[in-house]
C-alpha cells in the first residue's frame, strides 16, 4: 500500500501518531483524484457582514473582560526567504532596531495577554533567544513555543515519497497553517490553555503588524459565543489573487476559496474584486472549547478541504522532480465550524510586511510606533513604495542602498525606484516620486536632496 511508505518514513521522522493519520486522511483523497478545486458554481458571493468599525462601545467593554481568558498565537515559521533571508523572517527590524517579534512582545505584555509561537525546526531556537529579554512573557506558566510539522513530498508519477540525496531535507515541506489545529493537540498546547483557564485564542501570521488584540472584537466574538471568527477586509485590485470568502450553495455555510483551489475556467470570476468583496485577512479568533470538542468528536481530524500544489522538489531548479505538496489553510476552519462567524475590519488590521517594499515603508517616517507598541500610518493618504527586485528584492541589498537612513516619506504618496539608487543623509520625499537610472552605474542622491516628480538620471 502506497500509505506505508510514508507512516514508515514519518515514524523514522519521530513524527507524532495523529499528525501520521491526518497525513493519511488527505493521502487518500489525493490517491482517489480530488483536488480541493472549488468550482463557482458551488458557492455564492457574501453579500455583507457586520461591520467591525460600527461595533458599540459596550463590546469593547465586553472584550476588557475577556481579556483575562483570551491567548495571542503568531504563525512563526517562515524563514523570510523571498527576501533573502536565511533566520526567522521575525527578527528582521522593522521599527527603531525592533522586530517583528520585539514589537509584538511589546504588544502583549501590555495587554497581560500570554503569547505562544506556532514555530518551525527552522525558526524556534532562534526566536525564543530574541523574546528571552521579555520576562513577563514566562509569567502565565505556558509554552512560548510549539512547532508545527513537516511533510514528505509526494512524487508525482507515482504518489511515493519523493528520494532526494542531494539534499535530504528538500523531501520534506510544511503542510499548510492548516496544521495549526493538529498542532495544538499534539504539543499538549490546547489542553495547557484550557487547564489554565484561557478560552479564546487570537491567531495571526507574524508579520502583520495591523494584527492587535481589539477589544470591540474581542468582545464581539465573546458575547456572541461563535467557535470560530474570520476577519475579512474589503478586496482591491491588490487582492485579486488571493483567498476570498464565499457561501456554500448547499448548506449556507462560509467557506474560504484560496486561489490554488478555483479551477482555470472559474478564474475571471475568482479575480472579480465586485463579485467576491472579501479576502481573508488570516486573523483568526478560536474558541478552544469549540476546537477541543470538534476535534474529540472527529478523531482529530478536523477535515480542512485539501490544497495540491505541484512543485519540484527543488524549488529552485524546475528540471528537478515534479511533486505534489498536500497542504491545509488555517482559515478554512470557517466551512468546519457550524455557526462560524465572519467580520469586515478595516484595511488597517492587515499590514503585511511581504517585500522589501512594504519593509522600507515601514521603517520609514510614514509610520509610527504608538505607545502601545502599534505601528499605524502616519500620514493621511499613506505611501505606495515600489522598488526594483533585480537591485532591492533582497533586505542586505536594500540596507546597503539606505545605508545612511530612509527617506522621509511621511508627505509622499507613491515613492518608486527603477535601478541601482542609492541614498544620502536627510532625504526628503514628497508627492509622487519616480527615480529612474538609466544607466549602467549606480547613482548617489547628496545628502539633504528633496525630492518629487520624476527624475531621470
Amino acid at each position: 500500500m502506497l500509505l506505508n511508505a510514508f507512516e514508515n518514513k514519518m515514524r523514522a521522522a519521530d513524527l507524532p501518531e495523529v499528525f501520521i493519520d491526518t497525513f493519511g486522511f488527505y493521502f487518500v483523497q489525493l490517491a482517489n483524484g480530488q483536488t480541493g478545486m472549488i468550482a463557482e458554481s458551488d458557492i455564492e458571493p457574501v453579500v455583507s457582514l457586520p461591520d467591525a468599525e460600527m461595533f458599540a462601545e459596550d463590546l469593547s467593554v465586553v472584550g476588557e473582560q475577556a481579556l483575562g481568558k483570551t491567548a495571542v498565537i503568531k504563525l512563526n515559521g517562515g524563514l523570510g526567504t523571498s527576501m533573502g533571508l536565511q533566520a526567522a523572517k521575525s527578527l528582521l527590524p522593522v521599527k527603531q532596531e525592533l522586530t517583528f517579534l520585539d514589537v509584538i512582545a511589546q504588544q502583549v505584555t501590555q495587554r497581560n495577554v500570554p503569547m505562544l509561537l506556532m514555530n518551525s525546526f527552522n525558526t524556534d531556537a532562534d526566536s525564543l533567544q530574541c523574546l528571552a529579554k521579555y520576562d513577563k512573557l514566562t509569567s502565565h506558566n505556558l509554552p512560548l513555543s510549539f512547532l508545527q510539522h513537516k511533510e514528505p513530498k509526494i512524487q508525482q508519477s507515482d504518489l511515493l515519497p519523493v528520494d532526494w540525496p542531494q539534499n535530504p531535507s528538500l523531501e520534506w515541506c510544511p503542510p499548510g497553517h492548516g496544521d495549526l489545529y493538529t498542532a495544538l493537540i499534539t504539543s499538549g498546547v490546547l489542553a495547557a490553555l484550557l487547564q489554565s483557564g484561557y478560552e479564546y485564542a487570537f491567531v495571526s501570521n507574524v508579520d502583520n503588524l495591523g494584527a492587535v488584540i481589539d477589544t470591540a472584537v474581542l468582545g464581539y466574538f465573546a458575547k456572541n459565543q461563535a467557535p470560530f471568527m474570520m476577519e475579512v477586509a474589503d478586496r482591491t485590485l491588490m487582492d485579486r489573487k488571493g483567498g476570498h470568502l464565499a457561501m456554500r450553495n448547499e448548506d449556507g455555510q462560509f467557506v474560504l476559496r484560496e486561489s490554488a483551489q478555483c479551477p482555470a475556467a472559474d478564474q475571471d470570476a475568482f479575480q472579480d474584486i465586485s463579485r467576491h468583496k472579501y479576502f481573508n485577512t488570516n486573523n483568526l479568533w478560536l474558541n478552544l472549547l469549540a476546537l477541543k470538542s470538534a476535534m474529540e468528536s472527529r478523531n482529530n481530524r478536523l477535515g480542512l478541504p485539501l490544497i495540491r500544489n505541484s512543485k519540484t522538489v527543488d524549488p529552485r531548479d524546475p528540471a528537478s522532480t515534479p511533486v505534489f505538496q498536500m497542504e491545509t489553510a488555517m482559515g478554512s476552519a470557517i466551512g468546519v465550524f457550524a455557526g462560524a462567524q465572519a467580520i469586515r475590519v478595516p484595511r488597517s488590521r492587515f499590514a503585511p510586511v511581504k517585500t522589501t517594499s512594504d519593509l522600507l515603508a515601514v521603517r520609514s517616517d510614514a509610520y509610527r510606533l504608538t505607545e502601545d507598541a502599534r505601528i499605524i500610518s502616519n500620514s493621511e493618504s499613506g505611501v505606495v513604495v515600489s522598488l526594483d527586485n533585480s537591485y532591492y528584492k533582497f533586505v542586505n541589498d536594500l540596507d546597503a542602498r539606505f545605508k545612511n537612513g530612509v527617506p522621509s516619506l511621511i508627505n509622499c504618496t507613491s515613492f518608486k525606484i527603477q535601478g541601482d539608487i542609492r541614498f544620502g543623509r536627510n532625504i526628503v520625499c514628497e508627492g509622487e516620486v519616480c527615480l529612474i537610472n538609466e544607466s549602467e552605474r549606480p547613482v548617489t542622491i547628496p545628502d539633504d536632496t528633496v525630492l518629487t516628480g520624476t527624475i531621470r538620471y
